[in-house]
């Protein structure tokens, strides 16, 4: 938690207190219609080469999450630094700040995935590749997946939308660590002081690690990549123009 303080939720800026808020209905949404469909397979971000895809989703999979863990660390993390920053850039630079993020980590994470999918397809019978492209999304709309591993993993892949907010989220990690390097955070696991620089680097270079030696992980670890990455370079345009935002 950070050593900034400020009020309670009423007192968050709009465009953070706005977010939140739509990624609570947003989840609300996708228990309320469980039962008839899965909201998420429609608003989450499949891979540009599934039948599932839409462009849309690029921007409504950052609103959708898998559960109310998921929902909560991103939106506890996006209430903690995003209404500082907010509050230091004004409300339009956040919004597009948040966005930029939030793209560009869905961006690199289908442009790694599409990498992978590639690497993938290169090593199977193109038959079985033609198998996958053409019945994969219905067996796993229909809870079924093959038993094959390489034709699983592909399906997998290619078929399975991702959702949350994390990309957006780790590039707010990110400009806060920037503007507020020296600000002391105190982590929870373990319970030690750690500035805020010092933090955004080991979280960088985590994921980093992790999306190198995990292909093919529950977690999306090049979107979280992708978040600060495009975060950084958002700042430095910003940053090299005349008039400075800090």
């Amino acid at each position: 938690m950070a050593q900034v303080r400020q009020g309670g939720f009423m007192g968050t800026p709009p465009v953070v207190k706005n977010l939140i808020i739509i990624n609570v209905l947003a989840l609300l949404g996708f228990y309320a219609f469980q039962g008839s469909f899965n909201l998420n397979w429609t608003l989450g971000l499949f891979y540009w080469g599934s039948e599932a895809f839409e462009p849309y989703q690029f921007v409504s999979h950052i609103f959708m999450h898998g559960g109310f863990a998921h929902l909560f660390f991103n939106m506890f993390a996006l209430w903690m630094f995003g209404r500082v920053l907010e509050n230091v850039w004004g409300s339009q630079r956040f919004f597009i700040y948040y966005f930029v993020t939030g793209l560009g980590a869905a961006f690199l994470h289908l442009l790694v995935n599409h990498i992978s999918i590639q690497s993938m397809m290169a090593n199977m019978p193109q038959e079985q590749v033609d198998i996958v492209i053409e019945q994969g999304l219905s067996a796993l709309r229909e809870g079924k997946n093959y038993t094959n591993p390489a034709m699983r993993e592909l399906n997998l892949s290619m078929n399975i939308p991702t959702v949350g907010a994390s990309g957006a989220v780790f590039g707010v990690l990110l400009a806060f660590g920037m503007l507020f390097p020296n600000t002391q955070l105190l982590l929870l696991f373990p319970p030690i002081p750690i500035k805020a620089k010092y933090f955004v680097m080991f979280y960088g270079i985590l994921e980093l690690i992790l999306g190198v030696s995990q292909p093919g992980s529950n977690v999306a670890h090049f979107a979280h990549v992708g978040g600060m990455l495009f975060g950084f370079i958002l700042i430095k345009f910003w940053n090299s123009r005349k008039n400075k935002f800090y």
